[in-house]
């Protein structure tokens, strides 16, 4: 780079339109040069975050924009942390009132009422307990544990919030949707006939996961939710819990944390694909359509993701089946910073546009230089 800088400025300064055309030639040849490096180093360089924390196993993972931190439920302690970028783990909550051994499963901060929500559930061979817990963000204080009603087998998984701070969680083995309030008063809210109208193959593991992942979407005032057994994206109304399937160009495979962006791109992930999928739709999420997938790594069982900021995607790694399957020996985990191949295309965009004003400046620069010398050379003679 450096030799091909100097090469260029080493020419002989004239002032024709040949000249002139020879410096945009090396110009170009410069930029195709320079750039290529540039923007490989931008797509390489994600953000890794290693924390360390025996026996934790982390299924779900939240943003907390206030504090600019995440934080991670757990399988094996009834606690919340918080986790700088640093990789500094800290314990924001330990609730020992809780049941023994229940796991911290789905998460999500209310920033609105400044509360974390966290989704407990009892594990067999342990007696069936599944509540939804709210906590101080600044204090850790609880301010309600609301068990969820049901009269049949359950599994309390995920959990999203609207902007009155009413939590919606879903059932994943029956296939319907919790409403809790901000007062912590649990009904069922969606037990809509769209959660149980495709055909599911038995043989396959995990086929009970129905419902899994939610997000409240504000600028329409709905709930997107997946259902890992389906491959399927269902909205729900989050007035009434009316549900209609999200039309995709492709059905995804076995789902499981989702997040809406910001922007309008949601994200879904997959720790038995996985992979990270990024969708799109133009009519309010009538259909949409999958348009980058981004593959994973298996060993860590990427259970989560979250949208930090308007387009920056972190994926937990928690190691979660690792836990499920008896482990206790693990210490480290990590979240990482996905990039989407496709979205740093629309970046390099830019990055081109902006070099190439730097050197069409440059150009222009060599021709005024051109012109001083040749005027300067006519005075002295």
């Amino acid at each position: 780079l450096a030799y091909s800088f100097s090469k260029a400025l080493a020419m002989p300064i004239h002032s024709s339109n040949h000249s002139l055309t020879s410096y945009t030639t090396v110009v170009v040849l410069l930029f195709l040069q320079t750039s290529t490096p540039i923007i490989k180093a931008l797509a390489e360089n994600s953000h890794v975050i290693n924390f360390q924390s025996p026996n934790l196993y982390p299924e779900s993972l939240a943003w907390d924009p206030l504090k600019q931190h995440f934080l991670v439920g757990s399988l094996r302690h009834r606690t919340i942390s918080s986790i700088s970028d640093a990789g500094i783990i800290e314990t924001l909550i330990s609730d020992t009132s809780l049941p023994e051994n229940v796991t911290v499963v789905g998460i999500t901060v209310d920033s609105r009422n400044n509360r974390v929500l966290a989704v407990i559930h009892a594990v067999k061979p342990l007696p069936p307990f599944n509540a939804l817990a709210a906590y101080d963000l600044k204090s850790g204080n609880r301010l309600f544990l609301s068990p969820l009603p049901t009269d049949e087998e359950a599994l309390a998984n995920d959990v999203a919030v609207d902007y009155n701070g009413n939590a919606y969680v879903t059932n994943s083995i029956g296939n319907y949707i919790w409403k809790v309030n901000v007062k912590g008063e649990a009904s069922i809210f969606s037990k809509s006939p769209r959660f149980t109208e495709h055909s599911v193959d038995r043989d396959t593991p995990y086929s009970y996961i129905g419902l899994n992942g939610i997000a409240y979407v504000s600028s329409g005032d709905y709930l997107l939710v997946v259902q890992s057994n389906t491959g399927k994206v269902f909205k729900v109304d989050a007035d009434d819990g009316t549900a209609r399937h999200v039309l995709l160009n492709e059905d995804l495979t076995r789902p499981d944390g989702v997040v809406f962006r910001s922007d309008g791109v949601v994200l879904v992930v997959s720790p038995q694909a996985n992979k990270l999928w990024l969708l799109k739709s133009n009519n309010g999420w009538g259909e949409g359509v999958v348009y980058d997938k981004i593959d994973l790594e298996s060993e860590g069982y990427p259970t989560s993701v979250v949208s930090r900021g308007r387009d920056k995607m972190y994926v937990l790694y928690g190691y979660f089946l690792e836990g499920l399957l008896g482990n206790s020996e693990r210490e480290g985990f990590r979240i990482e910073e996905i990039m989407s191949p496709k979205e740093s295309e629309g970046e390099n965009v830019w990055l081109y546009v902006m070099i190439g004003f730097g050197m069409v400046y440059f150009v222009y620069w060599r021709f005024q230089m051109g012109q001083l010398v040749k005027h300067m050379n006519k005075k002295i003679n």
